[in-house]
């Protein structure tokens, strides 16, 4: 009987939908390439590709013109380069992109009271309201020709009720356009897009809906509700109310997280290098399991020692931004062979990451191979569903 009442509410949940609601999606046009062009303009309008140049690396970003070729963002950079033998290749510049990431920021943050940092290159804002003294859409163009006339880069806008019908139109008006969607009109914008390009469609998911038969939004939205459960579970009943342009989630504001880090206090002081140097990968795993966890990167890594006399010494580095164990933990264990005066017990050892910026380890990894970004992925999915110590590092585990 409850399931029955709960379904019966999300069947009349667009009955409720706030008309006065107005959600704008922001996002940067091929945001890595356009930085790419401001340096070197001699790019604008080639097929280029961001990301390692070894065979094993991947596509971090790809222009629009590369994009012609079948190219697309996380492909082997080898399977890219068969698609379009005269693609340009650079490798990637994460300082200029979170330089850039931040200045876009700012601006936003000038002008409105409320936004939600998705990524790097992607915003979320809540106009609801404005539109009583400018008028939303007006507004939005507002800050778009402010971003460009002061960065020089190109965004691309949707305007509706929620974000999810937000962001499909901003997908919809890309490259450097803007699409409104009217209170009432979300089921209908979105019931001729392949189903493909709803939020929450993968593979998987796609390869299963195209096997019954559903290729379009609008198909999927006239599936029971029941059905849908029975299919994916609790995902089923998300995927239905998506497909019928339902979504309340809110626009959570935007609190830049200054740093994350750890630190082990020893049971007894100690000389011991090697378990000194063990708990620090111990603690740089975990923070940077946190800062992929959170879909953010790191530009700056302190350790820290303190001495059986509670003297406290740091030192820090500033690096290219990145999530990585395996680049953070050579740089932390270069910090403490640094910093450790062997004549000393130790007492405690700590790491922190700061300077911190939106993004995940899929743009950082320039000059990794395919094989691990997925290895990253199933270890974080693995911490996710089993916590944290399931897997470690052997040189961790003294």
């Amino acid at each position: 009987m409850l399931n029955k009442l709960v379904i019966l509410l999300y069947k009349n949940e667009s009955m409720f939908i706030n008309s006065h609601r107005t959600i704008a999606h922001m996002d940067m046009d091929a945001f890595f390439v356009s930085v790419e062009c401001l340096k070197n303009p001699g790019l604008k309008g080639k097929p280029l590709l961001v990301g390692g140049k070894s065979d094993r690396a991947v596509v971090a970003a790809c222009s629009y013109e590369a994009r012609r070729f079948g190219i697309h963002s996380a492909m082997p950079m080898k399977l890219a380069r068969r698609l379009c033998p005269e693609a340009i290749i650079i490798s990637g510049d994460l300082e200029s992109y979170s330089s850039y990431s931040q200045t876009v920021t700012e601006i936003i943050a000038f002008k409105v009271p409320h936004f939600e940092k998705a990524s790097v290159d992607e915003f979320y804002i809540d106009m609801t309201g404005m539109d009583r003294f400018f008028g939303c859409s007006q507004y939005a163009g507002e800050i778009k020709k402010l971003i460009h006339h002061e960065t020089g880069l190109t965004i691309s806008y949707g305007l509706s009720t929620n974000k999810l019908v937000s962001k499909v139109a901003t997908d919809e008006a890309k490259p450097n356009g803007q699409l409104e969607i009217p209170f009432g009109n979300e089921k209908r914008f979105l019931a001729p897009l392949p189903v493909m390009k709803l939020p929450m469609v993968g593979y998987k998911t796609g390869h299963l809906l195209m096997q019954m038969g559903v290729r379009t939004v609008q198909t999927l939205s006239e599936i029971p509700i029941e059905m849908m459960e029975n299919l994916l579970g609790k995902n089923g009943i998300e995927l239905w109310r998506r497909a019928n342009g339902i979504d309340e989630s809110p626009v959570i504001p935007f609190h830049e997280q200054k740093s994350i880090s750890g630190e082990r206090t020893f049971d007894a002081d100690t000389i011991d290098i090697g378990y000194m140097r063990a708990q620090l990968v111990r603690i740089t795993e975990k923070n940077s399991s946190d800062l992929r966890s959170q879909n953010r990167l790191t530009g700056c890594i302190t350790v820290k020692l303190r001495y059986s006399g509670f003297d406290t010494v740091t030192r820090q580095i500033m690096l290219p931004f990145t999530a990585l164990d395996h680049l953070l933990i050579k740089t932390v264990l270069m910090l403490f062979e640094k910093l450790y005066d062997r004549r000393l017990l130790v007492r405690l050892v700590g790491v922190r990451f700061s300077n911190l910026v939106p993004g995940n380890y899929q743009i950082s990894l320039f000059d990794d191979s395919d094989e691990k970004i997925r290895m990253y992925q199933a270890i974080d999915k693995l911490h996710l569903r089993f916590g944290k110590n399931l897997i470690q590092r052997a040189s961790g585990m003294l």
